[in-house]
Parts: C-alpha cells; structure tokens; sequence
C-alpha cells in the first residue's frame, strides 16, 4: 500500500519535473539564440588564442572605423546606430586605443603593420565579417555639403585624429583623378600611395612603409591626448601645423604623412625651388674666388706722413732714387707697385667739417692742423689760425685785399672774359689755398685749381677743406692729366712757374691745354717791376709769346692791389703759325695726339689747330648754361656712343637718365641732407650726367674718366663742366679726407677684374670723409663683397637695392680707425 501510494505520487512528480525542464530548456535555448544574435553583431568570431585575438582586434579596429567613416559619407549620416554601437562612450573609446599597443610585441606590430597593408591593398579582410569591414565606395556627386559637415563634426567627436583625413577628404585629396576610391587608412598609406604616383617599387618602399605603421601603432594614444588637449579645429580649414609623432627610444621629432610627402617633394627639388646644400655650396665657391671668407683685417698706415698720406705722392723710396729734382720730378706721381691696403688715420680732434659757403672763410683748425702756412704767408691775407678756427680772408700773394675785387678787376680790364658765360672752365696754376676759385664761384665760373705738394704746407689740403676743387699736381716733366682745347680761361698769380725756360716747354703745355681763342691771365713780378731778373723774364715772355702766336689782349695794373696783369689769347687758326720766319718752338709731329695726356712727357712743340668746322676746337662751346644740355656740335650721327646709340642721342639719353636718377632718387629717396654734401666725385663720369643732373645744388663734381674707358672727358668740359684722367689702380692726387660724396657707377666690378680690388677700397677710405656718402651702382656679386667689406670697416649701409642681378649700395663712413698699425716702409724717411 504504501509501495503504491507513493508510486502514484512520484509518477505525477516525474511528469510535472520533466514538463518544467523542457520549458527551461526551451527557453534557455531561446535566451542563447537571442544572445548570440545581438553579440554577433559586435563581437568578431574568434577561435584563437589570446594573442591571436589581440592581433586580430588591431587589425579589425582601424578598418571597421574606416568602414563606417565611408558609410557615414555615403548614407549621408545615416548610420548613427552603428557609430554608437560601436564606441558608445569616450571612456571605451579610450580603453580602446590605451589596451591594444601595450599588448602587442615588436615582431607582432611589424606583422600587424604588413597585414593591415595588404588588407587594403586587396579590400579582403581575413577575420571580419564583410559587412562590417568592407568600406562602402563613396561616390563624390552623393555628398552633400551640409551632410558632410554632420558627418565630420561626428568623426571629430569619435576620433580626434580623423579630423586631418576629413580635411584632406574636402579638399578632394582621397579621390584620384577618376573618382576611384583612395586608402584612408592612416598616413602610412598616404606615403605608400605618393610613392607609387611616382612610379617608384613597391619593393623599395615596403620597409619604410612597414616602419611608418609602427610608429603609428605606437603613438596613436600620444596623438590623441595632443590633438584633445589642442582643441577643436573648425571645418574647412587646412592646419598650418602639421601632427608630430615621436619615436618612443630616440625622443626625436618626425613628421606626420602628410608633412612627409612635402618633404620628399622638397628633396626631389621640383619646381623653382634650391637646397641649402647648393645655395652654401655656390656661396662658398663665390666666396673662394674671391678670395676672401668674409673675414677682413684693417690696419692703420704707419707713415711720415701721417694723417696727410698719399702714396702716389709720398713714395719716399722712389724719390730717393730720382736722378734728377731739376724739373721738379720729386712732386710728380710716383706710385707704389703694390698699393697700401691700410687706413690713413684721422688727425686727433677731427670733426665734421664747416658746411658751404662759411666753409670759404673758415675750417676747423684740428682737421688741417697746419700753421706754417699761416705764420709764412698771413701777412697776404693767405690763412689765419683764430681760436678753434684757420680763417682765410680772401686774399691771396696777388690780391691782399680780397679775390673779389682781383676778378672784378680782370673783367674790367678784359670785357671778352665774361666770367660765368664765356668763360665758364678755369684753371688756376699756383693757386696757394684756392682763394681765387672759391670766390669765382660767384661768377657762376668752375675752377679747376692746382698746386705741388711742396713747402706751402697743406695748400691743396685748405683748398679741399674750404670747399673749393683742387689737385695736388706740379708742372714738371709730363702733361697734366687733362684733354687737350678744354680750358676757357688759364689763371697764374704768381705761380713762380718758369714759363720761359727750355723753350718754353711749360708754356707751351698750357697751349695745349687751352681753348682756341681762349685766354691766359698772367699776374706776376716780371709784369709790373723793374728788377733785373722781373725784366729778363719779361722779355723772354714777350719773344715766347709772340712766336707762339698769343696775342697780347690787356696789359693792366691794379692800383688796389698794387699789381700788373697781363692777358694773352691764344689764337683760333694755324695762319700765324704757317707765316712765322722761324719754325720755333716747332709744330708738333702730326702723329702726336695732344689729347694723350696720361703720364706723357712734356715737349716743346705747338699742336696745330683744327680746321675743319666738324672738329672739336674750331668753334667756341654754346654760353652757359645753354653748354650744358646741349650736345656738342662735334658729336656726329654717324659716331657710336658708349651706350650704342648714335653720338648725340647717346649724350640726350644719358642727360635724361641722371636726371631722373637724380630727381627721383638722389634727392629724396637716399635720404641724404644736401647741405652737409660740397665736394663730390663722379668716379666713372662717362659724359658728366650725374654732374649735369645736380647743377642746381651748391656741390661740384670731379669727374673721373678711367684711362682705359672711352675718352668723353672733351664732352665733359664742352658742357662746362670738369673732370680729370685717372687709373683707379692707383691712388688719386688729392689730401686725405677730401670728398663729401664719392659715385661708383659700375667701377668696383671692372677694377676687380684688373687690379687689386682691396686697395681701391682703401684709396675710397682714404680720399672720404668721416661721415661722407658712397653710392656704388653694379652687379650683385659685387655688390654684396663690398657691403661685407664695409661693415667690416664699420660704415653705416644706409640703404640697398637690386633688381635683374644689378643693383645700388648707399653707404656712410664713420669715425671709426683700426688701433693696430702697419708700416708702409716706401712711405717712411
């Protein structure tokens, strides 16, 4: 009963007990379905160990975010339940990029590199479902602009480094020209993708390909705490700075993908584009033929003359060596074979000199700091010391009582003189301290004024200071440095130049030298005083004179000054010459051509005069200042110019060049106060444009003509103006400190290649004045040397400027002087 009772109750309990388990079983089955389906939709099916599954999970991370970037841009942002599915926080977003590279190796991330290399290549992902890693081609006419920038503002929001591919994605950098799909895999791809646009291997570029994913791989936490901590980008700009990946072992800094195809676009050099190796290797061969590193050594020059050093006239050795000091030979130039490269020290207390016109009547003693002159000759009104100051009143050994009153007189006396029209060129043989210069000035009249440097200490010295144009030069045994037929009018007071002697070789100079029909004023003893020797002179001038054919104009006494004046005019036909009874002094060969006047020596012979009405010397020039802009008569259409052009139109276009030179440049562009600018020099004058060009201002030019340039220096003084013969491989005869303003117009770039460019430097040095201007106009090249000489001598560039490989450099001297010396040994008695 009891075996029954209980078999009824527990068959109703198994019946019961097996019906609950199938529904447990049934639903459970139900569960693990429903589980299964919603996991696989975010877990990829694994079945390796752990390793594999973190390989695989790097692999599938970058190209499932690939994949729903491209879906998003294709759906038009459609796609957000999949963008959140798959990051549904910061903080797994974080853990997502923080875990994977810390657990992978070395060996494992090189491998995960190649992999993810070849899935794009192929777009055949091995471990993840196709759906899921395939990215969706993206078609550029489907997207729409304001879709678009939904889309990157999410991108941003989900991966920080995506912002840079959106940005390239814009820009239209991930389309090829046909619209086929572009890798966005990463930078890495970038690069693979540029390399093969430029045909290069695959094979060449897989190393580096290989390691620009490790970097990647490892710096993708790096990256995003940077980009976060730099803030949002706005869309549609392009990052100036470009993303910086450092290397975990070295620190140092590589740029990212998009930097590294600039940079290996720099190094190919494309386009107009230089590298610094070629830039520094060109500038080093400059360098090289130049002969100089940029490193200058100055010194000052250690001479008996001192502060008033010119080497061609201070060549202590060669005069010693001179035969003969009859003909003055020891005041001639005698130039060193190796030209001093040192610096001419100031005089102690120098300071900017007196300003035009109080500059005429006073200088600062401590510049020419000379008082033999004043002690030897003040009693004529020559120079005075008064104070701080050397004062000169005006006078001179023939005009104590003032230079002004002495020329009035003259024109008194010889109306067709007519200073400042007629004659408008002077030279002033003798001139002492240039008196008679500086006040014809006046008269609107331009004296050349010449005189030794001999006992009258500093005369040419005072000349230059004061403001008025002088050389140091001798009547001696060769010609003077200027053309033939170009002076108006020739001025000697006194000069005690024996015109007379050797058949009157040194008059016969001045012959050559003056303009048919021009005029020679003579005031000296012989003139007005009976003394036996004044009057044995006078009659061998009036024997010289008359066989030369000069006629005598005026014989004059001035009652003031207590002296007499002769005037002659030379005569404007060879008639007299063919009529004289006695071939003496001889006519000159006719292959001697009076305008050859460098370093030839004196003859006493008279040059025939022109004769033909186109010749130069057969008319006298326009009046002044019609003479100035006019070109001469003799200036032919048929003649080539220095500028190719026919003569006179090459003499028009020059004219109009200076002046606009001048006009738009010189006079304000530069900066430079006038007032402060007397004495100037046109280094290389070709037809006295740039003097022509600043007529109007209280400054004269010397105008140079190099001895191997085209001789314009005729056309120069049938302007009016002056100028003199020079080699500028030597040094100029004049006082140091001479000049307010020295123009180099393509000068430096021709000496460089004859002679010792340094020396020219220095000769510039010597004959500017502290605080005086330099213009030099010339090559680049060039140029840029003496801008690095300069400043090595501590001048001031003012101002530079260059355009078609020419250009201006404007530069300032300064007071500054080396403090080591060296001895020029020719120099030293």
């Amino acid at each position: 009963m009891a075996l029954g009772k209980y078999s009824r109750v527990d068959g109703r309990k198994s019946s019961s007990y097996c019906s609950t388990v199938t529904i447990v079983v049934f639903v459970a089955l139900c569960l693990v379905g429903v589980w299964m389906m919603t996991s696989s939709s975010v877990v990829p099916i694994t079945s390796d160990v752990t390793s594999q599954e973190n390989k695989s999970e790097m692999k599938t991370q970058p190209s499932e975010i690939n994949s729903e970037n491209n879906k998003d841009a294709g759906n038009g942002g459609n796609s957000n339940n999949m963008v959140d599915e798959s990051s549904p926080s910061d903080e797994d977003k974080s853990k997502q990029f923080e875990d994977n590279p810390g657990d992978l190796t070395d060996d494992a991330k090189a491998d995960t590199s190649l992999n993810s290399n070849q899935e794009d290549k192929n777009n055949k992902p091995e471990e993840t479902k196709p759906e899921e890693t395939k990215p969706e081609e993206t078609k550029p006419e489907e997207i729409k602009p304001e879709e678009t920038e939904k889309t990157t503002d999410k991108r941003q929001e989900e991966k920080p480094e995506e912002k840079s591919e959106d940005e390239k994605k814009d820009n239209g950098e991930d389309k090829s020209e046909d619209g086929e799909e572009t890798k966005r895999d990463g930078s890495k791809n970038e690069s693979e993708n540029e390399v093969e646009k430029k045909g290069d291997g695959e094979a060449q570029t897989e190393g580096k390909d290989s390691e620009a994913g490790d970097q990647e791989n490892r710096s993708d936490d790096s990256e995003k705490k940077s980009e976060e901590a730099s803030g949002d980008t706005k869309h549609g700009q392009i990052e100036e700075k470009v993303e910086e990946k450092k290397d975990q072992s070295s620190g140092e800094v590589y740029p990212s993908g998009a930097q590294s195809e600039l940079l290996n676009e720099t190094r190919t050099q494309n386009g107009a584009f230089s590298t610094q190796a070629t830039e520094s290797k060109n500038e080093k061969e400059t360098q090289k033929s130049t002969g100089t590193q940029n490193v200058y050594s100055w010194k000052l020059c250690n001479t008996t003359a001192g502060t008033d050093y010119i080497p061609c006239l201070d060549n202590l050795e060669a005069i010693k060596n001179l035969r003969s000091t009859k003909h003055y030979e020891h005041r001639e130039r005698h130039c060193p074979d190796n030209p001093p490269t040192c610096l001419v020290p100031l005089p102690e207390g120098y300071q900017r000199s007196v300003e035009w016109p109080t500059s005429r009547e006073k200088i600062w003693y401590h510049n020419v700091p000379h008082t033999k002159l004043a002690e030897v000759k003040g009693h004529q009104n020559w120079v005075k010391v008064s104070g701080e100051y050397l004062t000169f009143p005006g006078g001179g050994t023939q005009f104590k009582h003032g230079a002004l009153h002495y020329i009035d007189f003259i024109q008194q006396s010889v109306p067709d003189i007519a200073w400042g029209k007629h004659s408008r060129v002077v030279l002033d043989v003798g001139c002492g301290v240039a008196s008679f210069g500086g006040f014809l000035f006046e008269r609107d009249t331009l004296t050349m004024s010449l005189a030794p440097k001999d006992e009258h200490e500093a005369q040419v010295q005072f000349a230059l200071e004061r403001g008025i144009p002088a050389i140091s030069a001798v009547m001696g045994t060769k010609r003077l440095p200027y053309p033939a037929r170009v002076f108006d009018t020739i001025h000697c007071a006194r000069c005690r130049v024996p015109w007379h002697i050797e058949g009157g070789k040194l008059l016969l100079e001045l012959n050559r030298l003056l303009r048919p029909g021009g005029l020679f004023v003579w005031s000296a003893t012989p003139v007005y005083q009976k003394l036996d020797e004044d009057v044995k002179i006078w009659e061998a001038m009036k024997k010289l004179t008359k066989a030369m054919c000069w006629e005598v104009v005026s014989i004059t006494k001035d009652t003031i000054n207590r002296v007499g004046i002769a005037t002659y005019r030379k005569p404007t036909s060879n008639e007299c010459y063919e009529q004289r009874s006695q071939n003496d002094p001889p006519l000159c060969e006719d292959s001697d051509d009076p305008n050859a006047a460098w370093n030839v020596p004196l003859q006493a012979c008279i040059h025939k005069l022109p004769v033909d009405s186109s010749e130069r010397g057969s008319q006298w020039p326009e009046k002044w200042p019609a003479r100035l802009e006019k070109a001469p008569y003799w200036l032919l259409s048929s003649q080539v110019g220095v500028y190719g052009k026919p003569a006179p139109e090459d003499f028009a276009a020059d004219y109009e060049h200076w002046k606009n030179v001048v006009n738009k440049s010189y006079l304000n562009g530069l900066g430079i106060k006038w007032s402060t600018v007397r004495n100037a020099m046109d280094m290389r004058a070709v037809y006295g444009g740039l003097a022509a060009a600043l007529k109007e201002l209280n400054v004269w030019v010397m105008n140079v003509i190099s001895i191997d340039a085209p001789d314009t220096l005729p056309i120069i003084y049938e302007r009016g103006l002056f100028g003199i013969y020079h080699d500028w491989c030597e040094s100029f005869s004049t006082y140091p400190r001479s000049y307010d303003l020295l123009h180099a117009d393509h000068l430096f770039s021709k000496i460089k290649k004859k002679c010792n460019f340094m020396a020219l430097v220095a000769e510039v040095d010597r004959i500017l004045r502290p605080e005086g201007k330099l213009i030099v106009r010339d090559n680049v090249e060039t140029l840029n040397e003496l801008e690095s000489i300069f400043k090595s001598m501590k001048w001031e560039i003012r101002s530079t400027y260059s355009r078609d490989k020419e250009g201006l450099l404007f530069v300032q001297k300064t007071m500054w002087r080396p403090t080591e010396a060296v001895s020029i040994v020719y120099a030293i008695a």
